[in-house]
This record gives structure tokens, sequence and C-alpha cells, in this order.
């Protein structure tokens, strides 16, 4: 899979926050088929998010390939942030379906990381897409309820772009 390269930076600045996702799975390099792997490389602009989300089917290892990143994972009940500052070559590892995100720390200069995946097609659910930008919307009772929030805010929240964040 050469057309890949991965030793590329990606373009962060068309994103609204400000990070790039370049995914290697099964579906578009079938050589992963049966194998149960795969990898991405995510690129973070200054201040760059790789906002918070889960992958329903893999674990997930990520080497730090420059910068300083702000990261962590959720665990379930109790409701625990797992949470450490990480630099160029640590590694972190995100538990299965465990809401996790990363930050670049840095207000000058972009951060990368790559992240190996422990299933041939991960997937991954954006929390903030999931629950306000489905399609059919979510009732906003629901959402103010859950939220204990006015109604005003979650219509406000429904009214943003949620395209996708970066898969």
């Amino acid at each position: 899979f050469n057309a890949a390269m991965l030793d590329q930076p990606r373009d962060t600045k068309a994103s609204k926050v400000r990070s790039n996702v370049t995914n290697i799975n099964v579906i578009n390099f079938p050589g992963l088929n049966t194998l149960g792997i795969s990898l991405a490389r995510i690129d973070y602009g200054p201040l760059g998010v790789n906002t918070p989300h889960i992958h329903p089917r893999a674990t997930e290892l990520l080497t730090v390939l420059e910068g300083t990143l702000y990261l962590g994972f959720v665990t379930s009940n109790p409701n625990r942030l797992f949470s450490k500052i990480v630099k160029k070559g640590d590694v972190f590892v995100f538990p299965k379906a465990m809401i996790h995100f990363q930050m670049n720390l840095a207000h000058d200069k972009p951060a990368a990381a790559l992240s190996s995946l422990s299933s041939q097609n991960p997937g991954v659910i954006s929390i903030a897409n999931a629950v306000f930008g489905s399609k059919p919307p979510i009732s906003d009772d629901v959402l103010a309820t859950a939220f204990q929030v006015e109604k005003d805010l979650i219509h406000w929240l429904q009214s943003q772009f949620w395209g996708n964040t970066n898969y």
C-alpha cells in the first residue's frame, strides 16, 4: 500500500477541529482482510483536537510521532477520566469502546501520531456528531432532559455543522 505515504503530514487547516485522520483499514486496503489489524495517522494543527469518539470493535495503541498531546479516555461506571500529557516516542492505549480524545497542546506547531487498532475495521463513533448530528435528529426533549439544559441550547447545537470531523 505505497500510496498511503504515512510519512507525509496531512492538511489540518480545512478542518473545524484542526486535525486530519488518514485511515488504513480493510475498506481501503483489502490485504488486511481477516488479519484483525488496521492503523491511522493523525495530524493535529496547533491546538488541533481529535474529538471524543469510540471504536466499537477495537483497542487502540497510539504512538506520538511529533509534538506534545493531551489525551485520555473515560471508563464506564463510574465515569473516570484517565488522562496524560505525552511527547514524541510515548505510547498510550485506549481500551475498546471507551470514549477517548487527543489534543495538540502547542499553539504554534503541529503534532502527529500513529494509531494501531486491533481490528481490520474498527469503526468510529464521534460522540458530538452522533448525539447532535444524527439523521433524523434525537428528540430535543430527550437531549434537554439528558443534558439538563434548555431546548434552545439543544436546537442551537443541532443546527451546527456536524459532518464527518475526521473519519
